[in-house]
C-alpha cells in the first residue's frame, strides 16, 4: 500500500536564512578542527575558510579570525605546532535573500567553556554588496 508524502513545511525566507547560517557555522566548526596551524599559517587559513564559505548560497559576508595562542601546544621542538582548536575560531556569516538579512557568529565563550554558535541579527530591507576580508591573528 502506497501513502501519500506529507507536504513539506512552508519556509520563509528567514527561516531559511536562519537554517543555512547555522549550516555555514556548523560545517567551519566541523570541517576545519584539528587541522595544523601557527601564527604564520593562521591569516592564510582564515582567508581559505572565508573563501571556501563565500561560494556558498546567500553569502553575504564571511570573516574568520584563527587565533593560535587560543590552543594548546602539540609536540616538542622542532615538531612542535598547534592544532586548531575551538578556541581559536571567531567567524561571522552575513546572508542575504532577496529583503532579508541574517547575521550569525561562532566565537569561543570562555565562561562557558564551549564555542556557540548564534544569531547576531536579523533585518529587513538589507541591501549590502557582497563582500570578504580575512581577520588577521
Amino acid at each position: 500500500m502506497r501513502t501519500r508524502p506529507k507536504a513539506l513545511p512552508e519556509l520563509s525566507p528567514r527561516e531559511v536564512l536562519l537554517f543555512e547560517a547555522g549550516i555555514k557555522l556548523g560545517g567551519v566548526f566541523h570541517q576545519y578542527l584539528g587541522i595544523p596551524v601557527s601564527r604564520s599559517t593562521a591569516p592564510a587559513l582564515a582567508r581559505a575558510i572565508e573563501q571556501a564559505v563565500s561560494l556558498q548560497p546567500f553569502v553575504r559576508d564571511v570573516r574568520v579570525a584563527v587565533r593560535p595562542s587560543r590552543g594548546p601546544p602539540l609536540g616538542r621542538g622542532r615538531y612542535a605546532y598547534r592544532y586548531l582548536a575551538p578556541e581559536m575560531l571567531d567567524v561571522t556569516v552575513g546572508l542575504t535573500d532577496g529583503r532579508i538579512e541574517v547575521e550569525a557568529r561562532l566565537e569561543h565563550r570562555p565562561e562557558l567553556r564551549y564555542a556557540l554558535m548564534r544569531v547576531v541579527r536579523v533585518a529587513r530591507n538589507a541591501r549590502r554588496p557582497v563582500r570578504s576580508r580575512a581577520v588577521r591573528s
